[in-house]
């Protein structure tokens, strides 16, 4: 058996492989704590399948917090296993877009699965789950409600500013002018969509992409993001949150085999 686990800044993730396919997966809100989320959710895919610790031959640890834990045999970038992750699951892909919690990336692919160039943006939480979530609490809805109201919006709102505290500001005028949270919620999509869409314009990503990360589970961001650049995403098997630790735990059972 081998591990995965990719701890972000605000979910821990992990997949545990055998010989031929996934076996047990887990996510869990990483809080305050990288390296104490790291060992639950590890713990906690291991109690799905009746496993221990001594079972998994090799483990791999990816995302931000990848440096907290030490009984990793390997730490891996989220690039390198977003990418192997990926075209386990679809061989045709070639390229990523994932959207996490506190940074955006755009992965083109060679045919080879290897990665060709790539371009993020992790300087500004604009285009994150963070920003998606401090957006949330000025509007007083839940987060997954922005996919729902996006669907809903005849008109949305054009946000123009793209850091978090000033477009905060500009949610909080739009609803005293009287817009509608449906309206700027949607508008706010538009605006990730934009800022996400030219990180994939400037490495020429136009097909075979596959949208990943916690926030492709926001279905208006999914079809803002088509809309912008003109191309459905492809579908994938699984969860979109696990494919960088679903990478992981493959280039673990890689190393094992060497």
């Amino acid at each position: 058996m081998f591990a995965g686990i990719d701890i972000g800044s605000i979910t821990a993730k992990c997949v545990i492989l055998n010989e031929s396919l996934i076996t047990s997966c887990a996510v869990i809100p990483t809080d305050s704590n990288p390296k104490l989320a790291g060992i639950t959710v590890f713990e906690k895919a291991l109690d799905t399948i009746g496993y221990s610790r001594k079972n998994i031959r090799r483990i791999v640890g990816t995302g931000y917090g990848r440096i907290s834990l030490d009984f990793f045999d390997q730490t891996m970038t989220e690039l390198s296993c977003q990418a192997k992750g990926v075209r386990y699951l679809d061989p045709a892909i070639e390229g990523i877009i994932d959207i996490g919690g506190q940074d955006s990336k755009a992965i083109k692919l060679n045919r080879d699965g290897t990665i060709l160039d790539f371009t993020m943006n992790d300087r500004c939480a604009a285009g994150t789950g963070r920003f998606l979530d401090v957006m949330a609490r000025a509007l007083k809805i839940d987060p997954e409600t922005f996919g729902k109201y996006y669907q809903a919006s005849k008109k949305p709102c054009f946000i123009n500013s793209t850091c978090v505290v000033f477009a905060e500001s500009e949610v909080i005028s739009l609803l005293a002018s009287g817009e509608t949270r449906v309206d700027i919620a949607a508008g706010l999509n538009e605006s990730i969509a934009r800022r996400v869409g030219l990180l994939a314009n400037r490495i020429g990503l136009d097909r075979n992409i596959a949208f990943v990360g916690g926030v492709a589970k926001n279905i208006g961001l999914r079809i803002a993001l088509e809309k912008f650049l003109g191309t459905k995403f492809v579908s994938i098997s699984q969860d979109p949150q696990i494919t960088a630790a679903l990478g992981a735990s493959l280039i673990a059972r890689e190393g094992y085999r060497m």
